[in-house]
């Protein structure tokens, strides 16, 4: 099916639907938390997207960067989203505050790289939280945006915790992490 973008197997028709879900030639879907935004196109054409289509997204430039959450204490279903650009590539970091069941809200944390899964092996992310004689830390490969924020989600491959750990970290209900990209 994507052999017009550049995918050059040729599969028995059998092994054919599991190879299209997961085909690096693939169109890329908007990498933003949320089904709003419909749109579809070349890894190429990703961050001229998010440039015209979701202005709102603040990128910073450099391997270590704050990305501050604010007004954590929103009531329901929230993501907060920013761009972070080092080493000749842009990341998309992602805190999204979901409500898991009746009250019991989590943060999920995460960072993707606006490239393919074989880009993103060549990096790694730590994600860390300071406070008051306190620190948490994740560090993880970031995942492709072909893989997306709620496979990683889904699986808790990211930074997750909840409200009362949020508190601990938090100044008058805004959250600070510490993002560092690093290569491999």
């Amino acid at each position: 099916q994507y052999a017009t973008t550049g995918c050059s197997l040729t599969l028995h028709h059998t092994e054919k639907p599991a190879h299209e879900d997961i085909c690096e030639y693939r169109p890329y879907s908007c990498p933003c938390p949320g089904a709003t935004c419909k749109w579809q196109g070349s890894l190429e054409a990703v961050m001229s997207h998010l440039m015209h289509a979701h202005k709102s997204i603040t990128t910073l430039q450099g391997e270590d960067i704050v990305f501050l959450a604010t007004d954590i204490n929103l009531p329901g279903a929230v993501d907060w989203v920013m761009m972070q650009s080092c080493f000749g590539h842009h990341f998309m970091l992602v805190l999204e505050k979901q409500e898991k069941y009746e009250g019991h809200q989590q943060f999920f944390a995460i960072v993707l790289l606006i490239g393919t899964r074989k880009q993103a092996e060549n990096f790694a992310y730590r994600l860390e939280l300071n406070g008051n004689r306190r620190r948490l830390t994740w560090e993880a490969t970031p995942h492709s945006i072909h893989d997306g924020v709620s496979a990683a989600i889904r699986n808790s491959d990211c930074l997750v915790f909840d409200t009362a750990i949020a508190h601990l970290f938090a100044d008058n209900g805004n959250l600070g992490i510490n993002v560092t990209i690093s290569t491999c």
